[in-house]
């Protein structure tokens, strides 16, 4: 027996598989990550907004242009680490758009093949920086259809399914390690209201909800998270009812709402749901724009307006403190779409109705909350 188990174990290679690649590849996106640790917070003043504070994380700086670069890096680490993305790997993705924008980028960075699965109405800018990385995209007819293809593509090319939307949220490390939520805190350190009182984010894989949320658990803060989703978006209604089957249209908010329950989705997390209208969305994106000097994306739009209505709630309940948001995207990308007076014709969006609204409550603080979206409850 024992020269039996001599013999077998001369015979078993104990070298296991070369790990040089995995190893510079993770230098490359930590890195990265080093390069881009942060981002600025950013500190509008509201006249007629007395006793409350809105700031706004301005995740655009990243290098490809948006909050989405987070997350693109933890799913190439979550990838590597557990042994699924190799030398060679043909990567693919159900996006979108500003997912797929970030993830081109680390695939070029590594010298990966790349293959983004979209809907055709995905912004030509958002199609041509995917391009512009080396990435290929494929295009589908109905946003629905983006998981079955982009999970055919990867079988058929021996690739690796990066799935947003179910990795979202196991891909990201929730209890800090430099993620969106322990750098808010960390900024908000020295501000007059140190602990936000509401902290307002939209949904697209519910992933970026999920970290908050959490962190606020784990670190024991009195903040509490509001969920903005919006038109056609199937989270609203499966937060609200608990039916994690719920299906819905399909947003016209590119990046945010989708038309199923994605599993990133952690409803549990959060302590109140807002659904925004799309006018109300791509108006709040213009107001904003034009007090920061520059153009954010529709989903910025969505989260400025729902923290505007928080705002109003808090007002009307003589409350006072800060509120925290997200600038998730430039506005540059959407030139074609929701800053084109001809696209809003098409679309029959008035968003001027929404904006004077806006315009008034941000001046006098007061004709914005007009409708019951805070005042519903599970």
């Amino acid at each position: 027996m024992t020269d039996f188990c001599n013999r077998r174990m001369e015979e078993l290679p104990l070298s296991g598989p070369d790990r040089s690649w995995a190893r510079r590849a993770l230098d490359l996106l930590q890195g990265d990550g080093r390069r881009s640790a942060d981002t600025h917070l950013v500190k509008p003043a509201f006249k007629g907004l007395k006793g409350i504070s809105i700031y706004l994380k301005d995740e655009s700086t990243h290098p490809t242009g948006s909050l989405k670069h987070r997350l693109a890096r933890s799913l190439f680490l979550y990838g590597i680490c557990n042994g699924r993305i190799g030398p060679g790997t043909t990567l693919v993705e159900a996006s979108s758009g500003s997912t797929a924008v970030s993830e081109a980028y680390f695939a070029h960075l590594l010298d990966l093949p790349f293959i983004a699965v979209m809907p055709r109405s995905t912004s030509c800018q958002k199609i041509e920086a995917i391009e512009r990385f080396g990435g290929r995209c494929h295009f589908v007819d109905h946003a629905g259809e983006v998981y079955a293809v982009a999970q055919e593509i990867a079988a058929q090319t021996g690739g690796h399914y990066l799935d947003q939307f179910t990795n979202a949220e196991r891909a990201t490390d929730w209890r800090g390690n430099n993620n969106i939520a322990q750098s808010i805190f960390d900024q908000m350190q020295c501000e007059p209201q140190a602990v936000p009182a509401w902290i307002v984010m939209s949904a697209g894989t519910g992933g970026t909800s999920a970290t908050i949320g959490r962190y606020i658990k784990y670190r024991g803060f009195e903040t509490q998270l509001c969920v903005v989703d919006v038109e056609g978006s199937a989270f609203y209604d499966a937060w609200a009812s608990g039916d994690m089957q719920a299906t819905a249209p399909g947003s016209l908010i590119e990046g945010i709402g989708r038309p199923r329950v994605e599993p990133s989705f952690i409803p549990g997390v959060i302590d109140h749901m807002i659904r925004v209208p799309n006018t109300a969305s791509i108006a709040a994106a213009h107001v904003l724009s034009d007090l920061l000097f520059r153009r954010v994306g529709g989903s910025t739009g969505t989260n400025f307006f729902g923290t505007l209505l928080v705002a109003a709630q808090m007002i009307k309940e003589n409350k006072t403190g800060a509120l925290v948001t997200i600038i998730c995207d430039s506005g540059d990308r959407y030139s074609g779409s929701y800053y084109n007076p001809d696209w809003l014709q098409e679309k029959k969006l008035d968003i001027a109705p929404w904006r004077q609204k806006i315009e008034t409550f941000l001046e006098r603080g007061d004709g914005l909350f007009d409708h019951r979206c805070m005042t519903e409850s599970r």
